[in-house]
């Protein structure tokens, strides 16, 4: 299949790590920004063909992952209402909040409900004018475009009974979080090629200038990752911190000028706190004021008290790059797909989801 199965080719795979090991002279730290990628990398063993003086760590770009305690507490204080109908990505269900997560309240009677699209909540709202309609708006630049149409649309049509509960975050504030860290060890980072389709790459000169870091935007097959790697370790070889387009594909320098446009008319930039992280600044976006009552924390008066992370949970340490999943005592043994102790287990682009999917066998074996 055109645009696939180039991209899984073996013989560019095998050329692309030949060019690593002829190129790279000295250790090298890169963080891949987005948890597509991290799946990808674990999935296809890309790490384990790299040169070893190239360590590929895992970021904080798993937007179910970083969405705080007392946000998911919010959710499911809202899905308990008897005359509330909570809308949902099915990855955000089973994530925990500080007592049970939103498939638990489902079980209980919840009126709970997975949707692929905002805009089926909608759907709901209009079908059920006598029940509120909450729709579970979280995610990076990707899903904001869908979230704020939802919203606009639901102005325009003067539905009364729909409402979102906001928990989106900004990919660059999250890099310039994680490289301002005194315990920063990334050099690199391939950002997040689907976040770019929208927003562009203009967001990343700055931190590229300002922390003297490579920056390549790559897509998500294993040929388009390893080649964001090189494009990456070509420029710290040569004293270079540039943004780089690798996914030039898919994405425009621009973006995507609607869907930015649409954004920036329903959303406004705040501060957001970000699980395992804590508050990064002008790191969200909230609904403008002239949307204001299509707020469901405001509609119905929650309260968002920060709510302590589980303190068994290394999930924060894997967000910035400082561990790996495997480096967690309670990984694949108290912390496991059906009983999680955070994010990163749960969702489907959640580092530790991938390290047990494709990867606790191999523990397993090599402790046995």
């Amino acid at each position: 299949m055109k645009y696939i199965d180039e991209y899984h080719d073996a013989a560019a795979v095998h050329k692309l790590v030949a060019a690593l090991r002829a190129t790279v002279t000295q250790p090298w730290t890169i963080m891949e920004v987005c948890g597509g990628q991290t799946h990808a990398i674990v999935k296809y063993g890309l790490d384990e063909l790299l040169p070893p003086e190239i360590t590929l760590v895992h970021g904080p770009g798993c937007p179910v992952c970083v969405t705080p305690v007392e946000i998911i507490d919010q959710a499911i204080t809202l899905a308990q209402r008897p005359e509330v109908i909570f809308c949902s990505f099915g990855d955000m269900l089973r994530v925990p909040g500080s007592a049970q997560d939103l498939l638990a309240v489902k079980a209980a009677g919840g009126d709970v409900r997975m949707c692929y699209s905002p805009l089926d909540a909608l759907t709901i709202a209009r079908d059920h004018p006598d029940r509120e309609v909450v729709f579970f708006a979280v995610g990076f630049e990707t899903t904001a475009p869908a979230n704020a149409m939802a919203v606009y649309q639901a102005a325009r049509s003067g539905l009364t009974n729909f409402s979102i509960l906001v928990s989106h975050v900004l990919v660059p504030p999250a890099m310039e979080a994680v490289l301002s860290a005194p315990h920063n060890r990334v050099q690199g980072f391939l950002a997040a090629g689907h976040v770019c389709t929208v927003m562009g790459i203009d967001a990343y000169h700055p931190l590229a200038t300002r922390y003297g870091v490579p920056i390549v935007v790559t897509g998500f097959e294993p040929v388009d990752i390893l080649d964001g790697v090189f494009c990456c370790v070509r420029q710290l070889e040569t004293g270079r911190a540039e943004v780089e387009n690798q996914y030039a594909r898919a994405v425009r320098t621009e973006g995507n000028p609607r869907a930015r446009q649409l954004i920036a008319d329903v959303f406004e930039v705040q501060p957001r706190r970000w699980r395992g992280m804590g508050e990064i600044p002008a790191s969200g976006l909230g609904l403008r004021p002239a949307y204001a009552r299509f707020d469901a924390a405001t509609r119905f008066a929650l309260d968002a008290l920060p709510v302590a992370d589980s303190g068994e949970c290394i999930s924060g340490l894997i967000l910035q790059g400082l561990k790996k999943p495997h480096e967690c005592p309670a990984f694949a043994t108290r912390c496991t797909p059906e009983h999680p102790l955070g994010a990163t287990m749960v969702s489907s682009e959640g580092a530790c989801a991938a390290y047990y999917r494709y990867r606790a066998r191999h523990a397993e074996d090599a402790s046995s």
